[in-house]
């Protein structure tokens, strides 16, 4: 018997995971947390509906957690907020297997690779996630719910024939079964396929519910992502697994992405040349092909059903469970025109895939549901297209940036609407609470924000450049903000009017990075991603000088808040110090190796400087870095940060992610440290402070709290009153003229250039009749020109005129339809007119 088999034997250790409140011994106060309001932003692995209880959805993501749908409040939430700082990578969920027989009960396979060792669990609840039971499965298997191939599957499966019996397949070890509800598994040996080429292992697992004898599905068919070429990629069991053979006829140039059963008894999977979401030209698997199949598992005939003339790599695929013949599906890393963006297209069937219908280039509307970021993006990565159950007029589609919905896919055009409302999945890297001002974050893949109110859905940073990773403002003039970032397209941004708007430097060297501006504003520090040399500006990144001394790799200065002479750093125990305007840096004190490189200077307050080194504690210099005394009631800390003082406090209230008193979590001190309350309980941990490492307070509000998670987004913790944003907050709107208009439109500048901008005109009936037939009109007095138009026909030049093309002439109440345009700007950058026409001014009858 090998280890992994008698290792399967072996019951793992299960724990309740509920809502909890920290240890009497620990103080503590009552906070309200949920996260700063930005809208979606991240990947949604998969969505996956409940075939037994109406208005029922669980959502999947690949580092932001799992998410469940209350159709009563029309909005997401959050299921694993509780994941410690040891279970971060639980945020990454692989798979959800709903018990067809009880939907209260449901089950996550969830883990991520580079956290935590690769601890993986199987979560277990029968309350609709409210709490779980946790099987640590490590020793057994591993997930990576952020690898490659994450869209795929479903592979963790409930048999429909007992809510005992379940199945698992896994990247390296292959199939698992377990007969307790999911509390013990062993691996299943009739099953010979472990690890793929591509490390994605098995995909899927389907159960065929027409099978079930003894209360047990006997046929069960398997999908392995790995070329036919290489190796058998689909697999059948008659016999409840007893047995596997490889299933022939199947395509052996492609991979199986996901497979849905008909009620007919057919499968229909997908087929790409890879695992997806994306190409992985290391294997190499571009992702750029592939088909759909059926599959007769009656007589095991296969007919290829692909949508005539496409060859696009296919994943998502539905069928509506009272119409056999009538399916989605959709493709995935496809890049064609969608509305004033690029993405996947949607196909529906009414005839089992006999001909097929692209609702996209039949009429495309989407309706961004308040989240200004998403104008101008596409639906993309579409890993899953679901229809509804109970309406299968509607359906969702899961994609690279959140969820979208549309409620009639059958319309011309379907309105796709952001459904992402308590969906916040974004990685935040850096934040700043200016004083008197914004809080302001930088976000993986999506810029940042500035925020005004963080219950809302605030605007992005403008100009794009993706992933920003370093953000300071100047303590002294606070009107004055940096960032820089960029990825694979580098950029170094500054702002002189906190945030709202950017202009880009003229230089940078190396990429990514951190920045640190002087408290006056005047000196502005970048030290580059994976560089030991540090660089020094003093007129916003037209020239740059080296700086010496500070001879640490992704270094990350921080400047005084009082002395604009003044910056320091620490790296791996050693604490560098500048007193010449960050021309050059000097050794100074020695710590304890280790801690977090996100040191922090206290606000109005020259010289003074906390440091969090994790294990060794907390330490806290007043006289500029020379020496250092430690916080003695803090065991660990991993971040530190401060905020506005207590009313009748002479120092800034200070917020660690850290130990006291034996408890880890979020704490605050209103008096320098002497003394501790947690703010955060075991319900909210959110997996630790993760990539961002920060921790920082509300300048403007005593007591609130903002932490860095791993994809949930900034965790935001409030004293006392609620903290739910609300559902769908509006976009802004001009006042209506008189008489009311049925037609509202609203003009967008969704990004910018130099020289060139990107615009988009909503129209949105506002009347109770339907509008056949619109225009739109407006004239620029600054000199912008539009140069190219899409979902709309141009005419005129100054003023313009754009016009319904054939598919989209009916706007029906309550719909919106969105047009967008390529200009160039004019001499204020880029204008936003009045505008006028028979969709925005046409009267009531």
């Amino acid at each position: 018997m090998t280890l992994l088999h008698r290792l399967s034997t072996i019951a793992a250790a299960c724990a309740l995971c509920a809502a909890a409140s920290a240890p009497a011994s620990a103080a503590s106060e009552t906070y309200q947390w949920n996260s700063v309001s930005m809208g979606g932003g991240g990947f949604v692995s998969a969505v996956i509906p409940s075939k037994t209880q109406k208005g029922l959805a669980y959502a999947r993501t690949d580092v932001g957690g799992a998410y469940r749908w209350d159709s009563t409040s029309a909005r997401w939430v959050p299921l694993l907020d509780w994941a410690s700082e040891e279970e971060t990578g639980l945020l990454g969920v692989e798979s959800i297997a709903l018990d067809p027989k009880n939907p209260a009960k449901l089950y996550m396979l969830a883990g991520i690779s580079y956290f935590n060792n690769g601890k993986t669990m199987i979560l277990r609840s029968s309350d609709y996630g409210k709490t779980f039971i946790k099987t640590d499965v490590s020793a057994l298997f591993k997930a990576h719910g952020n690898g490659m191939g994450r869209q795929t599957g479903e592979r963790l499966q409930v048999d429909p024939g007992s809510s005992n019996i379940l199945y698992v397949g896994t990247r390296a070890n292959g199939l698992f079964k377990s007969t307790d509800s999911g509390a013990t598994w062993a691996r299943l040996s009739s099953l010979n396929v472990s690890t793929t080429p591509n490390e994605n292992g098995i995909n899927f697992v389907a159960l065929d519910p027409s099978s079930v004898v003894g209360g047990a599905a006997q046929r069960i068919v398997v999908g392995v992502s790995r070329f036919g070429y290489v190796a058998p990629n689909l697999y059948r069991s008659n016999d409840g697994g007893q047995t596997f053979a490889p299933v022939a006829g199947a395509p052996t140039d492609l991979m199986p992405q996901r497979a849905a059963r008909a009620s007919d008894g057919n499968l229909y999977v997908t087929y790409a040349n890879g695992a997806g979401p994306h190409g992985h030209w290391a294997q190499p698997e571009p992702m750029d092909r592939g088909q759909i199949w059926k599959y007769n598992v009656g007589t095991g005939a296969w007919t290829n059903v692909t949508p005539a003339g496409v060859g696009s790599a296919f994943s998502g695929i539905s069928v509506a469970p009272d119409n056999p013949n009538k399916l989605v599906a959709s493709t995935v890393n496809t890049y064609q025109q969608q509305g004033n963006a690029w993405g996947d297209r949607i196909y529906t069937s009414t005839n089992g895939g006999a001909s097929w219908t692209d609702v996209i280039a039949r009429g495309f509307a989407k309706d961004s549901a308040g989240v200004s970021w998403v104008g101008d993006k596409a639906i993309h990565w579409a890993g899953t297209v679901e229809l509804d159950p109970f309406d299968t007029k509607a359906a969702w589609v899961s994609s690279g940036n959140g969820i979208f919905k549309t409620a009639n896919i059958n319309a011309t055009p379907a309105t796709w609407t952001f459904n992402v409302a308590g969906l916040e999945e974004t990685v935040p890297l850096n934040l700043v609470s200016i004083p008197g001002g914004p809080l302001v974050s930088a976000i993986g893949d999506y810029d940042g924000f500035r925020h005004t109110d963080t219950t809302r859905y605030a605007p992005i940073h403008t100009p794009s450049m993706g992933t920003t990773t370093g953000l300071d403002f100047a303590a002294r003039k606070t009107s004055v903000l940096a960032r820089a970032g960029g990825n694979d397209a580098p950029g170094m941004y500054y702002s002189t009017d906190t945030g709202v708007t950017w202009k880009k430097s003229a230089v940078m060297n190396g990429k990514n990075g951190q920045v640190a501006l002087s408290s006056d504003g005047a000196v502005l520090l970048h030290s580059p991603d994976n560089s030991a040399t540090s660089y020094r500006s003093t007129d916003f990144g037209a020239s740059w000088t080296s700086v010496s001394g500070l001879n640490a790799s992704s270094a990350r200065p921080v400047a005084d808040a009082v002395n604009p002479r003044k910056f320091y750093a620490y790296d791996n125990g050693r604490v560098f110090v500048s007193t010449d305007g960050g021309v050059s840096f000097a050794p100074k004190a020695s710590l304890q190796s280790g801690g977090s490189k996100v040191i922090r200077a206290v606000p109005n307050r020259e010289g003074e400087l906390w440091v969090p080194l994790n294990g060794a504690g907390l330490a806290r210099s007043t006289d500029s870095g020379a020496t250092f005394s430690s916080i003695g009631s803090v065991s660990y800390a991993g971040a530190v940060g401060f905020g506005a003082a207590a009313a009748g406090a002479s120092f800034p209230a200070v917020y660690i992610w850290g130990t006291v008193g034996g408890v880890k979590g979020v704490h605050r001190s209103s008096d320098a440290g002497a003394t501790w309350v947690r703010v955060n309980d075991d319900a909210h941990q959110y997996g630790g402070p993760a990539n961002g490492q920060f921790v920082v307070g509300d300048m403007n509000r005593y007591g609130v709290v903002y932490m860095s998670t791993a994809g949930r987004g900034i965790a935001m913790g409030v004293p006392g009153g609620a903290t739910t944003p609300p559902v769908d907050p509006p976009p802004p709107v001009e006042p209506p003229p008189t008489p009311t208009p049925t037609g509202q439109c609203v003009y967008q500048v969704r990004s910018q250039w130099p020289g060139g901008f990107n615009g988009a005109v909503q129209i949105t009936n506002r009347g109770s009749a339907a509008m056949n037939g619109w225009s739109v009109s407006w004239t620029y007095s600054d000199g912008s020109k539009v140069a190219s138009m899409w979902n709309a026909v141009l005419s005129g030049s100054n003023p313009y005129t754009a016009s319904n093309v054939g598919w989209n002439p009916v706007i029906q109440p309550g719909q919106t339809v969105e047009f967008g345009f390529q200009g160039t700007s004019g001499s204020t950058g880029s204008q936003v007119p009045v505008l006028g026409g028979s969709a925005c001014a046409k009267a009531k009858k």
